[in-house]
């Protein structure tokens, strides 16, 4: 029986929501203008047309402007980066992002290094992962943001504790790492060549499961009284699931993110917020 509490992604990431929409109702009153996010995808992935389809629709319904660039498959690294360059240069696009992965012949580096950091609100941009690894301010990634902002709304400690991050992805792993040690965390990264893992994880206050392999983090892992951080998404025959086993994990944990309903909608609330930001410092307050 699961004894931890819930982290609710879901409910924390509608509040959100609904305070942006009040700033930028507000901001329109007063200017007549409105935040406008453009979304990039290229080809027909189906998982990614829903991403997609999600974020068009979080994003009207706070108010923004939003605008789907659909690119066929075929397209180049050229002609994306056409595309990339016109939003550069439109005045009423303040968010930019660049729908991942794209098909193989295509070179996300390339596109990201030519996506003006201002409106990358994806945080993926060299300058802004530049600017993360060196402390200073820009535009974070949206899952790793999400994280932090869910454990903010808790009222989780994250000065002085120690954290463990499974995965390394440039996405989530390593930029998250980097800001808990913005937090004054005492951070580990563990991955598929780490040895027993579980040793390490054990001794955590927070642990944060990033890699996508479903039920990866067993009880064993986990000390009791931690904090489970899940963001991983796995499709399995019984339905999504994440990369913790979440009932016999929340047996254990003090709190604990669910699969769906965790992360995931705070990706999306960050990347609205991201948006904003964006749209306020072109714009002004």
């Amino acid at each position: 029986m699961a004894t931890a509490q819930l982290l609710d992604g879901k409910r924390t990431a509608q509040i959100i929501r609904e305070e942006l929409a009040k700033k930028i109702e507000e901001h329109y009153e007063r200017t007549m203008l409105r935040p406008g996010l453009a979304v990039v995808l290229v080809g027909d992935d189906p998982a990614s047309k829903i991403y997609v389809r999600n974020k068009h629709r979080a994003s009207t319904q706070v108010g923004m402007d939003s605008r789907q660039i659909i690119l066929p498959a075929h397209s180049t690294t050229s002609q994306v980066l056409e595309t990339i360059e016109m939003l550069n240069q439109d005045p009423s696009i303040h968010g930019i992002l660049l729908q991942l992965p794209v098909p193989r012949h295509i070179d996300a580096q390339v596109i990201l290094r030519h996506l003006d950091p201002r409106k990358d609100v994806d945080g993926l941009t060299p300058t802004n992962m530049g600017r993360l690894m060196a402390g200073q301010s820009g535009l974070r990634p949206c899952t790793p943001l999400g994280i932090i902002e869910l454990l903010d709304r808790y009222h989780v400690p994250l000065e002085g504790q120690r954290v463990v991050v499974i995965g390394r992805s440039q996405l989530v792993g390593r930029p998250l790492a980097l800001m808990f040690v913005e937090r004054n965390a005492t951070v580990t990264i563990v991955h598929s060549k780490t040895p027993n893992a579980w040793d390490i994880t054990r001794e955590a206050d927070i642990v944060v499961a990033a890699v996508g392999h479903a039920h990866l983090v067993q009880p064993n892992w986990i000390k009791p009284g931690a904090t489970v951080i899940d963001v991983g998404i796995n499709r399995t025959e019984s339905g999504i699931v994440g990369d913790v086993d979440f009932d016999s994990v929340a047996a254990m944990a003090s709190r604990i993110t669910p699969v769906p309903g965790g992360i995931g909608p705070m990706t999306i609330a960050m990347l609205l917020s991201n948006t904003w930001q964006a749209f306020q410092e072109t714009v002004g307050s």
